[in-house]
């Protein structure tokens, strides 16, 4: 009977019979540069700067401030319900209001520390937790990255994209893309009214500032039935993504979820 490599072991007439692994020069030089970088420059936690197990990760002390969502949740707006129904509930706040997206989840709530990391991630150039924070949005919108064929993100007006020099919704959309093999479309959207930052408006004054701000670049009838999700870091009100959500719409698009790092949870989100 013909032997079979199987992850580094070989069956022979049935019988599993490990073997060592062979490490090419390559993965050997790369280990050895891996040790060297980390003794020059040590892994640290990328909030507080403390020693932390490896290089992008949190040290334990950070990790517990995190206030990761879990269910139960609201299967409209993904935020957390005070006790479990054991069937599909909605909000206070998805009653009273239904949003024009379909579903919305996020990986933690945008407070403490998940709001640190954020701002120094989109305003201090701070891009080594990347990865991590696109595994976290991987798990936390499983559900929706299950049913979509497309993964959009947020897109910046041009002279905001200019001055950043990078899209932070774009990063976490490739990372997003490449763990669940979702294709990624950076230019789907495009922002096309510069408005100004949304920090410190309400909820309506939010609402009429990305009024119009987005527009669809694919050709007539191209989104017809598609199932999207849209990447952002942040949902405060919800305005831009219902914004997002209402053209993708418009243009034909048959779902549109919205996926997110971090989302502000306000305390009259309950059951009803």
């Amino acid at each position: 009977m013909p032997a079979m490599a199987i992850d580094g072991a070989e069956i022979t007439s049935g019988v599993l019979a490990a073997r060592p692994k062979r490490f090419s020069a390559a993965e050997a030089l790369r280990g050895a540069l891996t040790l060297a970088a980390d003794l020059l420059l040590p892994p640290v936690c990328i909030s507080c700067r403390k020693r932390a197990g490896a290089h992008g990760l949190l040290c334990g002390g950070c990790w517990a401030k995190i206030d990761f969502i879990a269910p139960p949740l609201c299967s409209r707006l993904g935020v957390p319900l005070p006790y479990d129904t054991g069937e599909p509930s909605l909000s206070a706040a998805a009653i009273a209001e239904p949003p024009v997206y379909d579903r919305a989840r996020a990986a933690a709530r945008y407070s403490s520390t998940m709001r640190d990391l954020i701002q120094s991630f989109k305003y201090g150039d701070r891009h080594e937790g990347v990865p991590l924070f696109g595994r976290w949005m991987a798990v936390a919108g499983a559900e929706l990255l299950a049913d979509a064929e497309i993964i959009v993100p947020v897109p910046l007006y041009r002279s905001r994209l200019w001055s950043r020099r990078f899209n932070q919704s774009a990063m976490l959309a490739k990372v997003v893309g490449s763990l669940s093999g979702v294709p990624v479309d950076c230019f789907l959207l495009a922002r096309v009214k510069r408005t100004p930052s949304q920090v410190g408006l309400s909820a309506s004054q939010r609402r009429k500032n990305v009024a119009g701000a987005f527009r669809v670049t694919a050709a007539k009838g191209a989104l017809r039935g598609k199932r999207i999700v849209v990447v952002d870091d942040v949902i405060t009100t919800g305005a831009t993504a219902e914004a997002c959500a209402r053209v993708l719409k418009r243009a034909g698009a048959a779902s549109v979820d919205i996926l997110a790092l971090a989302r502000a949870v306000e305390p009259s989100a309950l059951l009803l």
